[in-house]
């Protein structure tokens, strides 16, 4: 009776231990997918000529004979981060995964360089499965989060990831004291 009980203690406790690994390499997924969602929508809008803008508003024409319209910066216009938030997932499969040494976390990062830029992957192991579960995440994130990710991307230009990826949707809450990395 002492040998059952003692396996089935140990039982409960391995899969208490497994629960909580599940729970948090999902956690690091879906942190990893934003912050990487992020990165893609701030290059993307980084790429566009500054100047370029575009007319919002009412092409109505009031009784006086105005229209109220106003030129916006296309590139955090609303028509172009939704043209953007459609095919930015895509990108998860250039991400791979890698392992923080400080807080010992699963962290996802770009294995494939931009124009100009160099990458160290030495670290980092890609596969389809890491791809697809970012990809997946990254959608679910664009699905639930649509409007909070055009509201930051029109207005904010400084700390998106965390405000938007810890602060607002919680999807970081550990991910305060990540060191910001830049453009």
């Amino acid at each position: 009776m002492a040998k059952l009980l003692y396996f089935l203690s140990l039982c409960v406790l391995l899969s208490f231990t497994v629960l909580v690994q599940g729970a948090r390499q999902s956690q690091d997924i879906r942190c990893g997918a934003c912050r990487a969602l992020v990165d893609e929508m701030e290059w993307a809008i980084a790429q566009v000529d500054p100047k370029k803008m575009i007319k919002t508003g009412s092409f109505r024409i009031n009784p006086d004979g105005s229209q109220s319209t106003k030129d916006v910066p296309f590139a955090r216009s609303e028509g172009h981060l939704l043209e953007l938030m459609e095919g930015v997932c895509e990108k998860m499969k250039e991400y791979g995964e890698t392992l923080d040494p400080a807080t010992n976390r699963k962290m996802y990062v770009r294995f494939t360089a931009r124009e100009g830029t160099s990458e160290d992957i030495s670290n980092v192991s890609y596969d389809s499965r890491v791809t697809a579960d970012l990809k997946f995440a990254c959608e679910m994130i664009v699905e639930q989060n649509e409007d909070e990710i055009i509201e930051f991307f029109s207005h904010e230009t400084d700390n998106v990831k965390d405000k938007l990826c810890s602060k607002r949707t919680d999807l970081c809450d550990y991910a305060l004291k990540i060191p910001h990395d830049e453009l």
